[in-house]
This record gives C-alpha cells, structure tokens and sequence, in this order.
C-alpha cells in the first residue's frame, strides 16, 4: 500500500477521533509516524494548540505571584543587574549575594521560581559571592527599570502596576532591599553614670544606596508601614537610611530580621 494513502487513512481515522495508538496498530505504521502525521495535519488546518513555555503578566495576563515579586523586585532595586550575553539571545536577570548568607541565596532562588516558574535559575560563583542566575525573555516586562548604564545613574521610577503590588506587600520589598544592600547591625555608645564609664548596646537597621530615586522607593515604603527613619549622606555620593527607634526596629525585627 502507497505511503500517501497509509496517511490518508490514518489522518481520517485521527480526525475522527480515534487514539493514536490504536491507529498505529491498525495501520501497522510506528506510532512516532502517526503522532508526527497528525501535528502534520493540525498545522495545516492552523489547530495546533498554543505551545507557550513562559510566563508573563504584562504580555499574557498570566497570574503573579506578588508577595514573591515584591521581594525580588527589591533584591533588584539593590544588589540585581539585567544584562544580556553575547553568547545568548535573551537577557539574564543576576542576583549577587555573598557568601556568608546562604539562606539568602536560597530565599533569592525560590523568589525567581516563584515569579518565573518556566525557567530554572542557576549559581554562579564570583569571588566571594554568587551570582544568583536566570535567563528570561520578558526580563524587561518584570523589570521595566532596565536600561543602559547603572541604576544611580537613570530615573528608576515604579510602574502603576508595580506600585500596586508593593502597595499590597510592602514588607517584602523592604526584605528585599535590606537583604540586598541593608544589614541589622548591633550598635553601642558609652555614657557615664555616677563617675562609671557604661556601654549601651541597642540593635540597628541599615540601608545604603546611591540612587535617590531608589532610597526614596524605601524611605516611601517604611512610612507607608509607620517606620521612622533618618538618612545621612555618605562619601561618593551614597545615602545611608537608619532605623534606630526602639519600636520601629521591633517593627522590622518581626517581619524582616537579619540576614542568614
């Protein structure tokens, strides 16, 4: 029998609904054969069902997870660049963090599976730090804060859609800012009492960064959640934010806590 009219068949009976193994058995044709004759057939007849391996919210309408966004998205804002290869076709969102929190590394990994479930980060190792890793078409559609040259040096701005789920988790943006580029640190002075030199230890948080626009995203975000805080300016051009206030650093302490 003519291999035309072996498809023929076997494209009928497929059409008609018969499974394509039984098809394969009546035909005695291998069943790679039929299941290739078949997508064959649906391409013609423009009925192949969209194959799509990526998510997006801004090009599909996917769902998002926005607690786990929110935290990236601070990761990004402070210690985060997009960049794009040569030797790859689509840019790579890198997470740096050091070596001495590995939990972060992880907290950072499970955020981008989260955000990304479609694509797989990976570890790359730098002196003293990782690089937290992942290759994404829509990067930008994440991201829209992407651009040339640094981030201190370009308006960083969010997005309405992007202020929206901030708005809805704003602890898990400043997680992700402290995480990146703040610390909880253990802070002490000396007064004298009596004629006795005392020392006062009292805990900390610390956020640095030389992008106003940046610093102003996290000074926003903490008076959004009743944080007080003062900033002081650095040498080049850096500003650093302090929380110092008692309850407000028992505020952070509950919902943020120290690297690990």
């Amino acid at each position: 029998m003519a291999v035309n009219s072996l498809r023929d068949q076997a494209v009928a009976l497929l059409r008609n609904g018969t499974p394509n193994a039984e098809v394969a058995r009546h035909l005695r044709v291998p069943p790679g054969t039929i299941g290739n004759w078949k997508h064959h057939d649906l391409a013609k007849r423009g009925r192949l069902p969209e194959r799509r391996q990526s998510t997006c919210l801004r090009c599909h309408g996917d769902p998002l997870d926005g607690a786990a966004y929110s935290y990236l998205l601070g990761l990004y804002l402070g210690d985060g660049y997009i960049g794009q290869p040569k030797q790859h076709r689509t840019l790579s969102l890198a997470i740096t963090c050091g070596n001495d929190w590995p939990g972060l590394m992880d907290e950072a990994e499970q955020a981008i599976r989260s955000v990304l479930p479609h694509n797989t980060p990976c570890r790359v190792r730098r002196i003293g730090c990782h690089d937290i890793k992942v290759y994404s078409k829509h990067l930008a559609c994440y991201f829209p804060q992407h651009g040339p040259g640094r981030k201190h040096e370009r308006p960083i701005v969010l997005q309405d859609w992007q202020q929206l789920i901030v708005d809805e988790h704003p602890w898990e943006l400043l997680r992700g800012l402290i995480h990146s580029d703040g610390c909880r640190i253990t802070n002490w002075a000396t007064r004298t009492v009596n004629g006795e030199v005392r020392r006062h230890e009292y805990p900390r948080y610390f956020f640095t960064n030389t992008s106003t626009d940046i610093v102003g995203i996290f000074t926003g975000t903490l008076d959004a959640v009743g944080v007080d805080w003062k900033a002081a300016a650095r040498t080049r051009g850096a500003v650093n934010i302090s929380v110092a206030r008692k309850a407000s650093v028992a505020l952070m302490d509950e919902h943020i806590g120290p690297k690990h």
